[in-house]
């Protein structure tokens, strides 16, 4: 039987991950901040590294605890993947944050799995998460070419799914993950910002982004990077469609 490891057992996609991991009959491992991952991947076949910071605390500490965290984690995973002479595969949970930021997008529209994110696009407006989500895979994509790693890559919208919370204010969420949080900001709409994004977003349901992940790892001729991606919306349409279906929580007017 095949063991798998995924980093970042505490988080939104990994949780689900591993339940449908176990539920195929799968030996898994998983690791929940570790410094290093040579002993947890130590004799493990596959390796998902879904583990990645979302949300920080204040602007001034988004070096520290958004943009090192997620190039140097992604880094050692795979040096310890390299390490471990048993690991057949790696699967990166990325982003579309990685591919969708960029000065020329309306030019190049619609975008596929060959375009990349503009690192100065994402520091020139403040697109953090997009900023280490993009550089962390680049990174990965050199180390793995470099060392002779097979890796395969997830690019995922905004993953969502029923979460067992009917109503609470939003800064009382503090046993939720960074990405349950993130989605509870967004979802529900609670009046942080006084207005709600002038933007379209892209939203898949957490299913099929396990089924993404896991058919990346063990379908063979997987390679390179997969979007992942259903529904796109803008966030006036997903407020009336939630209204109608939550009345009880506060959603913004505007």
């Amino acid at each position: 039987m095949v063991e798998y490891c995924v980093t970042g057992g505490t988080g939104f996609i990994a949780a689900y991950l591993i339940k449908a991991l176990l539920e195929r009959g799968h030996t898994v491992r998983t690791t929940v901040r570790e410094p290093g991952f040579d002993e947890a991947l130590n004799g493990v076949d596959r390796v998902f590294h879904t583990a990645s910071p979302v949300l920080v605390a204040t602007d001034e500490n988004i070096k520290e605890n958004l943009i090192d965290p997620c190039i140097k984690g992604t880094l050692n995973v795979l040096k310890s993947c390299k390490n471990a002479s048993s690991v057949k595969r790696v699967v990166l949970t990325s982003s579309c944050s990685s591919i969708r930021y960029r000065y020329d997008v309306e030019k190049v529209c619609p975008l596929n799995e060959s375009h990349w994110s503009d690192l100065k696009y994402c520091q020139s407006y403040n697109l953090w998460y997009a900023y280490a989500k993009t550089k962390a895979e680049q990174e990965a994509w050199k180390f793995a070419k470099e060392r002779g790693i097979d890796l395969v890559v997830v690019n995922s919208v905004v993953s969502i799914a029923r979460i067992a919370i009917r109503y609470v204010r939003y800064d009382t969420i503090q046993t939720q993950n960074d990405t349950t949080r993130l989605v509870y900001r967004f979802c529900s709409c609670i009046g942080l910002l006084g207005e709600y994004p002038n933007t379209r977003v892209g939203f898949v349901h957490i299913d099929d982004v396990v089924n993404a992940h896991i058919l990346a790892m063990e379908e063979s001729k997987a390679s390179g990077r997969l979007i992942c991606s259903n529904s796109v919306a803008h966030w006036s349409e997903i407020i009336q469609m939630l209204r109608a279906k939550y009345p009880y929580n506060p959603y913004e007017n505007k």
